[in-house]
């Protein structure tokens, strides 16, 4: 009886064993893989991401577009691939940091937004391999619609490789065996650059313009929060320092002044196609961004989905 017994229980597990779907080796092998890949966000909302060289630099040239979307609900973060430990003419290191990471912080909370300050030296950036996978990570957890980065063209090395950076990490967010740590996307980003002056080896091309005439006030508020930076250490490399006010509200209005120029032509061109003659011509502020040829390249249609502000 014992031996019959024994007979059919060994019998019973080798069946189990031997049955596709209830192999315990297999399904505890596949309860113990990582997800590989992430799908699209289904609410609704969209997940915007914007890099800067240093805490502040997303502030300057996205803040009142970032302030817009959070607004309406949707999701934004902004990344400072360095600490900015070295942009103080009388302070330094960890605690400088320090103070930046709280400035960005409390910028992000002015306007309802995520701040990330990644822990590399502000100063000492280069586009390695390490540091992409940190991007791709990021674009990557944040699962973004629209990745927002500086040109590879500009005065500052940081700024230049930040933007190298973010163009090497697209398309590499979709590719499953490159930081397979976090979950590929089934989709490339849109990828979009910031405004800047340069024009060498080509200008900026504002392919998408954006009042932000309704949110100016939100935008100094956000820079205001980085008083290191535009009460400080911008000021005394300009060397006008002495023309600081005191008070914080006259540090604003002065902050206001200095930070609100009219778009330039290029830009009041892109703002009169996507807002029609009489509201692109009235437009007093805004920030316009360039597409980058190395993401999802994006037609009309889907340019309205990802700025759902636009008329």
């Amino acid at each position: 009886m014992r031996v019959a017994m024994f007979t059919a229980l060994m019998w019973a597990a080798v069946q189990a064993f031997n049955t596709p779907g209830i192999h315990p080796d297999a399904e505890a092998s596949a309860q113990a893989q990582p997800e590989r890949t992430k799908g699209p966000a289904t609410d609704g909302k969209l997940n915007i991401i914007a890099f800067g060289a240093h805490p502040d630099d997303c502030d300057i040239r996205a803040g009142g577009t970032a302030a817009k979307y959070a607004a309406l609900g949707h999701r934004v973060r902004f990344v400072a691939v360095t600490n900015g430990d070295a942009g103080h003419q009388t302070e330094g290191g960890g605690a400088l940091a320090a103070r930046r990471r709280a400035e960005a912080r409390e910028a992000g909370r002015r306007i309802g937004i995520d701040y990330v300050v990644l822990d590399n030296h502000d100063g000492e950036l280069l586009p390695t391999l390490h540091v992409r996978e940190q991007i791709i990570r990021q674009i990557r957890e944040w699962n973004a619609d629209l990745v927002l980065a500086p040109r590879p063209n500009d005065y500052h090395p940081d700024h230049r490789y930040t933007g190298v950076l973010v163009q090497d990490a697209a398309y590499m967010v979709v590719v499953p065996n490159i930081a397979p740590d976090t979950p590929a996307l089934r989709r490339n980003p849109v990828f979009m650059y910031f405004q800047d002056g340069f024009q060498r080896p080509n200008p900026f091309r504002p392919d998408v313009a954006v009042s932000i005439d309704d949110v100016i006030d939100k935008k100094i508020d956000m820079l205001d929060a980085h008083a290191s930076q535009f009460y400080e250490w911008l000021p005394w490399v300009a060397n006008n320092l002495e023309s600081v006010p005191a008070g914080a509200a006259e540090r604003k209005a002065w902050l206001r002044k200095s930070r609100g120029g009219e778009p330039n032509a290029a830009v009041r061109e892109s703002l009169t196609k996507w807002y029609g003659a009489e509201k692109g011509n009235a437009v007093r502020h805004a920030e316009a961004f360039e597409i980058c040829e190395y993401g999802t390249r994006p037609d009309e249609a889907m340019i309205r989905k990802l700025f759902p502000f636009l008329p």
